[in-house]
């Protein structure tokens, strides 16, 4: 049986190692640690959960432990392609170099640039960072890559996913030809195969698993729902609440994987409304914020982690109970990801996932990828127990009374009954008063026909006499 002693570590990484509780390394580990302590480039390939962040830093402190670094010009690198799994590298680096003088730097986003260039200008012996950030500071001229003797790249696939293979090309430029690079990915992508064979030197291939494959530990289950449209969403989110609520008190923590940012935070908002503690994680939040939702979580005060893919490799989450895959992923190999949250260090897990019928391709590329058929779960829900509704109350007026109904017709039958008057209505002209009225030619008083007549006050609703007048007279003179 192989044990940390046997793998040419430093007697104070040993030390701190016995210290933290580990006895046996794992497979990944005792595979790719000594030929890393050798100096030899590795390419190593195990599935997320397998302890790769041991199997380069160890013997990573273990070669640095001589030597001491110069300012803007770290001694190693390490690139992780997310802040949190960037983060997780610098506290285990903290936990395996506590007895030695050894220094780091994690540059991420989120942070001052003025704290990390203070540090950088300090000098220190590993540096830890996201490859934009360090693209960041070297280009403002903050940093020096001429003397990096170790280049670690973790999670290699991931960093293809996120399209951050040409700033790794080009970080590799940046560094010395003589460093030694040690590269880990749970798979090999084509992509990923032509950056091995242009910037490793002879590595050692340490293979631990077959490529994308799940741990026999994890329990894995579908739920094929019928629908389509719009309301396929609701649908999902009804049965994933069925789900946690039929797991019942089984279910300690999980993790709930969405394909969109936009869905983690419905997803979240959702199980909050219906009594559930969870919390959403993904790329658009802050830092602070993510750091916070996942120290929740590891201590327990948050039981439901809604994430996106951000969160489906190299977090060390310990005691996951439940992996709930909302959407199947898009990618096969980020199924086997999402589900290593779960059923790690030797655990029992349960992971489920919810598909669709437009999800049946994307189902079978994941079965073709495990080499095994997921058993089908049942996805008839109960039917809730109908409750008595009380009556709403209307709106509208209430109806009146047939007592008020009978004395208006009443009262319109009694009108319809009543004598109108006979006599006949004066017309406006008639009802003017013979007041005189301000005219164009009178300026105020009325004129007075030939005859004597009354005065003319303008036209009305009759001929005026004195026109009538007029055309007789000439018609008497021709």
């Amino acid at each position: 049986m192989t044990k940390f002693s046997d793998l040419k570590l430093h007697t104070k990484v040993l030390k701190a190692i016995d210290e933290a509780g580990y006895t046996e390394p794992t497979p990944i580990q005792a595979g790719a640690i000594p030929h890393a302590c050798e100096g030899r480039d590795v390419l190593g390939i195990a599935q997320t959960g397998t302890g790769k962040t041991a199997s380069f830093t160890l013997p990573m402190i273990t070669l640095l432990n001589r030597g001491r670094a110069r300012a803007r010009m770290p001694r190693s690198l390490v690139l992780a392609p997310t802040r949190e799994l960037a983060a997780q590298v610098a506290e285990n680096f903290d936990t395996y170099a506590k007895y030695t003088k050894l220094t780091k730097a994690l540059l991420i986003g989120g942070v001052s640039f003025k704290e990390q260039d203070a540090l950088i200008d300090r000098g220190v012996d590993v540096l830890i960072a996201t490859p934009g950030r360090l693209l960041d500071h070297f280009e403002r001229g903050k940093l020096l890559l001429t003397g990096v003797q170790i280049m670690v790249v973790d999670e290699a696939d991931r960093m293809l996913d996120m399209g951050f293979i040409p700033d790794i090309e080009r970080i590799f430029q940046l560094t010395p030809f003589t460093r030694q690079t040690l590269f880990f990915s749970a798979t090999m992508a084509p992509e990923i195969e032509r950056i091995t064979n242009t910037f490793l030197s002879n590595p050692q291939r340490v293979e631990v698993a077959r490529q994308a494959t799940a741990s026999e530990t994890i329990a894995q289950e579908v739920f094929e729902i019928a629908g389509a449209g719009r309301e396929t969403a609701k649908k999902k989110r009804d049965f994933l609440r069925y789900l946690i609520d039929k797991e019942g008190e089984a279910v300690t923590n999980g993790i709930i994987f969405c394909n969109r940012k936009v869905d983690v935070d419905i997803v979240a908002k959702s199980l909050k409304r219906h009594g559930h503690d969870a919390e959403p994680i993904h790329g658009d939040l802050d830092q602070s914020h993510r750091t916070k939702t996942l120290d929740g979580f590891r201590d327990g005060d948050i039981r439901f982690l809604v994430a996106s893919d951000v969160a489906a490799r190299g977090l060390d989450i310990p005691n996951v109970s439940h992996v709930f895959n909302f959407d199947v992923p898009s990618h096969s190999e980020d199924y086997v990801h999402r589900i290593g949250r779960t059923g790690r260090a030797g655990r029992s897990g349960k992971a489920m996932m919810i598909s669709t019928p437009k999800d049946d391709k994307l189902l079978a590329a994941i079965e073709g990828l495990i080499e095994k058929a997921i058993p089908r779960g049942e996805t008839e829900m109960p039917k809730p127990e109908k409750v008595e509704e009380k009556p709403k109350r209307s709106r509208r007026k209430a109806a009146p009374n047939e007592e008020v109904v009978e004395q208006a017709n009443e009262d319109k039958a009694e009108a319809a009954e009543e004598p109108t008057d006979t006599k006949p209505v004066p017309k406006p002209s008639q009802m003017r008063e013979d007041k005189p009225r301000r005219t164009r030619g009178g300026r105020g008083r009325g004129r007075k026909s030939d005859d004597g007549g009354e005065k003319v006050v303008g036209l009305g609703d009759h001929l005026p006499q004195f026109i009538a007048q007029s055309f007789e007279e000439r018609r008497a003179a021709s």
